[in-house]
């Protein structure tokens, strides 16, 4: 019933032209005095669900075989969300739906911008660009001005007045945690602080967008402080935070929302003392002809039943939703923790721990931006076939209490955040790390069937937000959609960070095709998972093309799939993607890894997208931006070390390695020196867990040993033998602190097989499997591995036996290297495991 199939469209523009007993007519244009014939239609949706509703509370005989109500071009701009509620609902027998009669039929929450004149000369407004500058009075609702923080012209978004755009961000100088203010180059010359100016920050996997209260300006920075509340969560929420990193570069930012800024053509900039709109024409714009709109509503339809009494068997089908708003950062700015769901508190714990999870260092309460559509307490409702556009937060989102309702064939683009969002996530009052087990489990969405929608061009805004985003949900299908031009993650599926059971079960995620993601953000996915949820299955799927992020925290924190903190008990199987790049991180158990990966028979996922019904969609679908580029992967599968060094003893040593462990890292491949800490572990997983280090210790000091200068294997000798299984012993010295020396050093190894082929010959006599050297400025780390069974100091020597030459390069190499601190004076290279 509920998998209808695209072709029906048809069949109500040929029902439309017949009439029967059920149905009501709307027409924009219409009288107010029409009775919803087609002769006399009404002129508004309401009037005709009223109509509709008082069939049903009579019993009239035209509600036999269900109502529909024909909506006849134009646009509809409402003064209030349109309101279904359960009188509005229909039966199995008789439903209510609501069916364009073309795809011209526009339900808007905007409102328009017109009245356009050259702007003259504007303060702060250099006279060479204000001469191409247009100005309009900005629009009322309800006889008031009201806050704009988008607006669209000729249906292309406008920019709302910025110091960068998205691909030449900056990177800030330094964050004071305790001061709570920004450092930002001094790269604004002659710029005033003006009130309603906002600092955007990319931070790991969101963004923040903070309102901007005092400025101080020093020689080459700039100090920002910012306004309450959203400065107090920023400075003591842990995760994500502004990212500092000599290695990667730190987190890029940009200034908004100032007249200063408005120079390039697409720009605009409200004043809200004098609400005049001032807007840079795109080329081939005529401001005398151009259609401009504004977003009033944050809400343009809300179906909205109760526990008891839920909206039922409702249906809307071809409708264009378009120009809704989302105010809430206009007041208390936004911060984001993952998903685009925002803080409304967040800190870090001064002793970690709670019931749920020994060691969780934070506590963290998240509200949920508006959408466009938003669905509570409904069953068996569907939107068909419909387009989600022109929007500042959400898509459309399924909130709670929703059961076997269907959404499918519609296509949602230029969204500012997610495209679709499914089931509690975690409301104002739960602390968003607990396990969700409601004791009415009406409350849970159950059963959704998301399937053949077109997903693209989602997260304008909010480049953390993604493109189906599900909660604590159940049953629920997401089939055969393609998504992509992606900020960051394709599917989001399950929340909570906890292994522990919950509501969540028996999901599938089956034959979607994601490409073209991860445009700003990492940490990502194609598929991404959170939390236990028992019968959870991931299949069919194909996941290609992730973007190369210009400002990643960790460039090569990218993944095709990725089991996240607490996923278990779910089976993920047969999904092709062209590289190994998966991560299990801190899972819980029974996660079944079947066929996955560039080796997966093609034959398996050529039905994954869009179904044959449904590909008029990819018509749809935006041309790839050729100045972007992908990854690709190149998997580096040698050992790699994680140290820590705490001479301070800030932490204990529990402490340390209880994070260690958290984090994915095996006890038994921890290793101790005095003050020094190592961990032995793979390239994914250390890259994480230099991130969680930093945001969890930033005081204490840590390296990663992932570069591998030089390496040898049994290969080089002339003698081979089987592989056995290995011991290994892990060495650490440092070069002197002599940049030539440092040189040299290297280009010695790096000519050591063509000029010191000796030293290999003395490898392969003692029976080294492998020698691998790393570096970290100028800190080295070195690895050997060797027959099990057999010691170190007795096969080290026959390095040496009849061969002089290894003793003259041990005298040379002797000249570049000391030991770390914390060594005696004639020591070099110390032992982290014998």
């Amino acid at each position: 019933m509920k998998r209808l199939s695209a072709i029906a469209i048809v069949f109500f523009l040929l029902c439309g032209s017949v009439g029967y007993a059920g149905d009501i007519y709307v027409r924009q244009s219409a009288s107010e005095s029409g009775d919803g014939t087609r002769l006399a239609p009404f002129s508004t949706l309401e009037q005709a669900l009223r109509e509709a509703r008082e069939w049903r509370r009579l019993g009239d005989e035209r509600i036999r075989g269900g109502i529909t109500i024909w909506v006849e071009n134009g646009v509809y701009t409402s003064a209030q969300t349109i309101l279904i509620r359960p009188e509005d609902s229909g039966t199995a027998d008789s439903p209510t739906r609501v069916r364009a009669v073309s795809d011209q039929v526009v339900f808007s929450g905007g409102l328009p911008v017109s009245g356009w004149r050259p702007a003259g000369k504007v303060k702060g407004v250099p006279a060479h660009v204000a001469k191409r500058l247009f100005v309009a009075d900005a629009p009322k609702a309800g006889g008031k001005f009201f806050p704009v923080r988008q607006l669209w012209v000729d249906d292309q978004k406008a920019v709302r007045a910025e110091s960068h755009d998205d691909s030449s961000l900056p990177r800030i100088l330094n964050w004071d945690f305790k001061k709570g203010t920004a450092t930002i180059p001094n790269i604004f010359p002659d710029f005033q602080l003006t009130a309603g100016v906002e600092f955007f920050i990319h931070q790991w996997w969101a963004v923040a967008q903070l309102r901007v209260r005092d400025m101080q300006v020093f020689k080459d920075s700039i100090q920002l402080a910012f306004h309450e509340p959203e400065a107090r969560i920023q400075n003591e929420h842990p995760w994500p935070k502004p990212w500092l990193s000599k290695e990667h570069g730190n987190s890029a930012f940009r200034l908004v929302n100032a007249i200063a800024f408005l120079d390039q053509p697409g720009e605009w900039f409200l004043d809200e003392d004098t609400h005049r709109i001032y807007y840079y024409p795109r080329e081939g714009q005529n401001m005398t002809t151009v259609a401009a709109m504004v977003p009033y509503l944050e809400t343009i339809v809300q179906v909205a039943g109760t526990l008891e009494n839920p909206v039922k068997y409702f249906t809307m089908e071809g409708i264009q939703f378009r120009y809704s708003a989302w105010l809430r950062p206009h007041t208390h700015g936004h911060v984001a923790l993952q998903a685009g769901m925002y803080f409304v508190d967040a800190y870090k714990l001064a002793k970690p721990g709670t019931p749920d999870k020994a060691g969780l260092e934070n506590q963290a309460w998240v509200g949920r931006p508006k959408a466009s559509v938003q669905l509570e307490n409904t069953a068996y409702t569907a939107f068909r076939n419909c387009s989600f556009t022109h929007l500042a937060a959400t898509g459309i989102d399924y909130r709670s209490g929703n059961y076997s309702d269907t959404l499918e064939g519609n296509m949602l683009q230029d969204i500012g955040g997610s495209a679709i969002l499914l089931g509690e996530f975690s409301a104002e009052q739960f602390e968003a790390h607990l396990p969700y087990q409601p004791k009415d489990e009406r409350v849970l969405s159950n059963g959704i069937y998301v399937a053949n929608n077109l997903i693209q061009q989602i997260g304008v805004e909010d480049w953390g937000a993604v493109g189906i985003g599900a909660g604590f949900v159940r049953n629920v299908e997401i089939k055969h959609n393609e998504l992509l031009d992606l900020p960051y993650t394709g599917i989001s599926l399950g929340w909570g960070w906890t292994p522990t059971l919950n509501s969540m079960q028996n999901n599938q995620v089956f034959e979607n095709k994601i490409t073209r993601y991860g445009k700003f953000m990492y940490d990502v996915a194609g598929i991404y998972t959170l939390s236990a949820q028992p019968g959870t299955k991931i299949q069919r799927n194909l996941i290609d093309s992730i973007y190369r992020s210009p400002y990643a925290h960790i460039p090569d924190h990218w993944f095709y799939l990725y089991t996240d903190e607490g996923s278990a008990y779910m089976n993920i199987s047969d999904n092709w993607f062209p590289s190994n790049k998966i991560l299990q991180n801190a899972n819980g158990p029974n996660i079944a890894w079947v066929n996955n990966g560039p080796d997966v028979d093609k034959k398996l996922v050529k039905d994954a997208g869009l179904q044959p019904a449904f590909a008029r969609l990819r018509k749809q679908i935006l041309p790839l931006d050729t100045a972007l580029r992908f990854n690709a992967y190149i998997p580096f599968t040698k050992p790699v070390f994680f140290q820590i060094y705490d001479p301070q003893r800030q932490l204990t040593q529990e402490e340390i390695e209880t994070f260690l462990v958290k984090q994915g890292g095996e006890p038994t491949n921890v290793f101790h020196w005095k003050n020094y800490t190592l961990l032995l572990t793979t390239d994914e997983l250390s890259k994480k867990m230099a991130g969680a280090w930093l945001a969890t210790y930033p005081q204490v000091e840590y390296k990663l040993f992932n570069n591998l200068f030089y390496s040898f294997d049994r290969s080089r000798c002339d003698v081979q033998t089987e592989t056995q299984d290995t011991d290994f012993v892990l060495l650490t010295a440092q070069l002197r602190d002599d940049k030539s020396k440092e040189e040299a050093y290297l280009e010695a190894h790096k000519k050591q097989y063509e000029e010191w082929p000796e030293v290999a010959k003395g490898f392969c006599q003692a029976g080294f499997e492998e020698v691998l050297l790393y570096r970290n400025n100028r800190q080295l780390m070195l690895y050997i591995s060797f027959p099990k069974g057999k010691k170190f100091e007795d096969i080290d020597p026959l390095t040496l036996k009849d061969n002089p030459r290894v003793e003259e390069w041990n005298r040379l190499m002797g000249t570049y290297q000391e030991g770390i601190a914390g060594t005696a004076a004639n020591e070099t290279w110390i032992f982290y495991k014998k």
